[in-house]
């Protein structure tokens, strides 16, 4: 079984779309875990609607408290071998977790590409296409599939925005295994409401900090990886 963990807060525009994609996967064995941040939108009403229709869906709502802890919520009760994570602006190819499964025979999680795209009258255009040219590119952790075991006691941090780099990197230094896949099928939605999608001077301050923290006492290897990763988001927060 794979437990797919969706965080929501606010995202009634986009949430039937990922719902809907993940409810006809190609691979049926899924666990759908509805995280409702504290919603105000009606997004909660709609995930409870889908659970209504299908078993495979269990929502979860809790007060207002931030993506880290809905996903740490999510995996709390997750129940299957593997693991992923869609946001719930995106959505999901109808082959993507069985083309993930296919590929993760012998190591820990597969890291696959994605597509850019935005919601128009004519229904998803297509802005980008990004594939991975190694493991260390992509800081979410969407896009790949986890065996349970190798993210076992790792969290979210809290309180934190870009929290995913800190999980990412927490992953890399356990010298994890990875498979990568040319394969597009996440779609990533363009969202001009997304956190992310302005920036934040002192958090990115902050998770930089984090990550110099973290390279005392890792090996050579773990520092060359933190190092790389703070100088690519570096440049990606100059850009931003």
């Amino acid at each position: 079984m794979i437990s797919i963990i969706v965080p929501i807060f606010n995202a009634a525009d986009y949430l039937p779309m990922c719902i809907d994609s993940l409810l006809h996967q190609t691979e049926r064995d899924v666990q759908i875990l509805l995280v409702d941040d504290g919603s105000t939108d009606g997004s909660l009403s709609i995930a409870q609607q889908y659970a209504g229709q299908d078993a495979r869906v269990c929502v979860l709502p809790q007060a207002h408290a931030g993506q880290s802890m809905a996903r740490n919520n999510g995996l709390a009760h997750a129940q299957g071998e593997y693991i992923a994570f869609v946001d719930a602006d995106d959505s999901l190819a109808p082959d993507w977790c069985e083309r993930h499964l296919a590929a993760i025979e012998g190591v820990d999680y597969v890291q696959s590409g994605y597509k850019r795209v935005a919601h128009s009258e004519a229904g998803l255009e297509e802005i980008e296409v990004q594939s991975p040219r190694h493991i260390y590119q992509f800081v979410s952790p969407c896009m790949r599939l986890y065996r349970r075991e190798v993210i076992q006691g790792l969290h979210f941090e809290e309180g934190l925005i870009y929290e995913d780099v800190l999980w990412s990197a927490d992953l890399w230094l356990r010298n994890a295994t990875c498979r990568m896949i040319r394969y597009y099928g996440y779609l990533y939605t363009l969202n001009p409401d997304s956190t992310t999608s302005r920036p934040h001077p002192q958090a990115q301050q902050r998770v930089i900090n984090e990550l110099k923290k973290r390279m005392q006492g890792a090996t050579l290897r773990g520092k060359m990886i933190l190092l790389f990763t703070i100088l690519r988001l570096k440049v990606h927060f100059l850009r931003s």
